[in-house]
């Protein structure tokens, strides 16, 4: 669609004008000259002749407007789109040639131009000839990382210190897969993905304590420290975590490591779901045979005691022995039965890590002044004792015995003591009764269910206590002036040294397929999508592919593709792409543009199962589309269907391009790939359009910023004044 150039009409309505003012002056200046008869005279020659006059003034204007037209594309427009094609080649990797057109100077520039494009190619060449031969090397290791990292047995997850992912392996993108609760389609893409938040798999507030803990122990000086827990998915899935730190260390300028700064984390991550529930089968068949076999021995030890009697008479006597015989042979079979279902329950035990008691206490004190607003003192203890702790559990029980005291007993003031007994573990928590204080603690305090705030978690503090293989208890401590309460916890002991020196580690470095290390420069952000830096964004670039060219007369959504960006790269391995069964005919002469048959979408799931998929896979992301009214209305006629809303906001790269190339005749799809030197995979198939469009943006991106186009806020308002965000669907 070729739009008329203003500047056409502005240059014919100022000849035209011009033309006008030049007959009123002649007319005036012969007034002026001529006496009233010769005046008169020429009115009369002219009479009854304006409108042949107004006439010809108009069709003098038709050639006038054909050589401004021509002026306009040889001298204006040609200069124009061969700057707009110069920078172009200036600001991307394009290799395509200048197309010559205009004057002859015009033409002579542009050959120039290419010549110059001619000799950039061949220096770029040539350097990158160099720099492969210096990197194959550094490329043969990379290689070989990642083909170790494809081989670990557990899920690795990096992440930065918001939390954003930013390196993670092809185990942990099945995991998490498994762990969707979405379809097929889209299992797992709305939660793994470079730039996505680990907290929508993981509690945040488990994730923040073990970042305290290993933050602690790193400020303490220990050379590899770690923390690690257990949290239950949103799908009901047991997870064992492992973090340790991803350190940025600063050096004394002759190599020595000084400082020590936490710039992100690594997660090892296990699904344990299955060896929980054999643990459990486990206990199952300990506690039927417990409950079996006491009866049945019971009644083999009676039997056997009347045996001893004397003068037993012979009738009772082989009685007493099928007895015997029946419960023997009853607790046989019973062990027999039991012995495969035991076999396959494995021996798995909720992790411990080891935490040292100054730690604990103060991560303790932390989280009662701040969420209770308590007065906490420490007492001196044994506070470089080593427990070994599933610490964010025993702190959520801590908590909710202090608010109970504080609720029941009016308790405003604690302290806490850490230390050792009998071999065991012993924190304490201590505070000063007051009449009837210590009954009121005694009641119930250890069957509720624990209660932090307005969180409510299904264990009691008996269920922590039993996961450490401790107890708890109240008791009195008078001495010589003070009469005080406590509750006193046993918890297992940790060996003193179990943080070893980093030298006894074997450092097996291993470097995923997915992963973006720049991400680590990402921070929490605090302003409007609108404020934020282009650059800076996440993008969830689409196409759909659909019956027809109607929407809201009931064309429907057949596929659906979709690839995202994240730091300025187009993540190709992060993709969306279903196939959609629109419950309805596909036009034949639709089949040719798309490709996709009845049969290709019989049997695929329909709207109502695709479209929240793809809801969950554009979450926190801009959308993208070439010639996004379409494609935007196809998505917003489902939301009622679907019960999903797409308020994201969006970018149209037809617009884009509109806006940085606005000399430029065509902005199709094509066009636009061509002169950015990109090539088109898949022309019309929703996957395929959608990864041209996603190249298409990133090219466009720093040529926005040349024009002062810098945020997603700049971007959508100079979008919208375009001649071509006038089409609506």
């Amino acid at each position: 669609m070729r739009r008329l150039d203003w500047r056409l009409f502005v240059g014919v309505a100022i000849v035209g004008v011009v033309c006008l003012l030049w007959l009123v002056v002649a007319g005036v200046l012969l007034w002026a000259v001529l006496d009233p008869a010769d005046w008169h005279t020429v009115l009369e020659a002219l009479g009854g002749k304006g409108g042949l006059l107004l006439f010809l003034w108009a069709g003098s204007l038709v050639p006038t407007a054909a050589a401004l037209r021509h002026l306009i594309e040889h001298y204006v427009r040609a200069p124009a789109k061969l700057a707009e094609e110069a920078r172009l080649l200036l600001e991307t990797d394009a290799q395509r040639l200048p197309t010559p057109c205009g004057s002859a100077e015009n033409r002579r520039l542009a050959e120039a131009i290419g010549q110059l494009v001619t000799q950039r190619e061949a220096l770029r060449a040539e350097m990158d000839q160099r720099v492969r031969a210096a990197t194959r090397q550094t490329e043969l290791e990379k290689n070989r990382l990642a083909a170790l990292m494809s081989e670990l047995t557990k899920s690795v997850v990096v992440c930065n210190l918001d939390g954003r992912i930013l390196l993670y392996n092809n185990r942990a993108r099945l995991q998490f897969r498994r762990l969707s609760r979405l379809p097929k389609p889209a299992g797992g893409s709305e939660l793994m993905g470079l730039g996505r938040s680990i907290y929508t798999v993981l509690d945040r507030k488990l994730v923040n304590h073990a970042l305290e803990n290993v933050q602690r122990r790193l400020h303490r000086g220990a050379d590899a420290p770690s923390a690690q827990f257990v949290t239950a998915t949103r799908s009901g899935k047991l997870l064992r975590v492992q973090m340790s730190p991803v350190r940025d260390a600063e050096s004394d300028g002759q190599g020595a490591r000084t400082t020590d700064t936490m710039t992100g984390f690594v997660l090892l991550i296990e699904n344990i779901t299955e060896d929980m529930q054999a643990h459990a089968e486990k206990n199952r068949i300990l506690t039927n045979l417990t409950e079996d076999s006491r009866s049945a021995l019971a009644s083999a030890r009676a039997a056997a005691e009347v045996l001893e009697l004397p003068d037993i008479p012979g009738q009772l006597h082989e009685q007493l022995l099928a007895v015997i015989r029946e419960e023997v042979q009853g607790l046989s079979q019973r062990l027999e039965e039991a012995q495969p279902t035991a076999g396959r329950a494995l021996r798995s035990r909720w992790p411990l890590e080891e935490m040292l008691g100054d730690d604990l206490i103060e991560a303790a004190v932390r989280r009662l002044e701040s969420e209770l607003e308590l007065a906490v003192d420490v007492e001196r203890g044994d506070r470089d004792v080593w427990l070994k702790v599933e610490s964010f559990t025993l702190l959520q029980a801590v908590l909710h015995l202090a608010g109970r005291l504080r609720q029941h007993c009016q308790v405003s003031a604690l302290t806490l003591r850490v230390g050792m007994q009998s071999g065991q573990g012993v924190l304490d928590l201590i505070w000063m009764p007051c009449d009837g204080a210590n009954d009121k603690a005694r009641l119930g305090w250890d069957d509720e269910p624990i209660q932090v705030g307005s969180e409510t978690l299904s264990l009691t503090v008996r269920d922590v206590l039993e996961r450490h293989g401790g107890e708890c208890w109240i008791e009195q401590e008078i001495d010589d002036a003070r009469h005080r309460c406590l509750f006193r916890l046993l918890l297992p002991l940790a060996a003193a040294q179990e943080e070893l020196p980093a030298a006894t580690f074997m450092r097996h470095e291993s470097r995923p397929e997915y992963y973006d290390f720049d991400l680590f420069r990402t921070t929490e952000r605090t302003l409007s999508l609108d404020d934020s830096p282009l650059t800076e964004l996440a993008y969830t670039v689409f196409d759909t592919e659909t019956t027809g060219l109607n929407p809201a007369e009931g064309d429907e959504i057949i596929q659906i593709g979709a690839v995202r960006i994240v730091n300025g790269k187009v993540l190709s391995q992060e993709f969306f792409d279903q196939l959609v069964d629109p419950k309805r005919m596909i036009p034949p002469a639709s089949i040719p543009i798309h490709g996709i048959t009845p049969d290709m979408v019989k049997g695929q799931p329909t709207i109502q199962t695709v479209l929240p998929a793809f809801h969950g896979f554009c979450e926190d992301t801009v959308l993208v589309a070439h010639n996004a009214a379409f494609d935007m209305r196809c998505l917003q006629l489902k939301e009622k269907l679907t019960g999903v809303r797409f308020d994201h906001p969006v970018l149209d790269t037809l617009l884009l391009s509109a806006l940085v190339h606005e000399n430029q005749d065509s902005h199709r799809l094509e066009a636009i790939a061509e002169r950015f030197g990109l090539t088109i995979i898949g022309r019309h198939t929703a996957i395929g359009d959608a990864m041209v469009t996603a190249e298409i943006l990133v090219k466009l991106i720093p040529l926005l910023a040349e024009k002062g186009i810098h945020t997603l806020g700049q971007a959508r308002a100079a979008t919208q004044k375009t001649y071509y965000a006038r089409v609506n669907y």
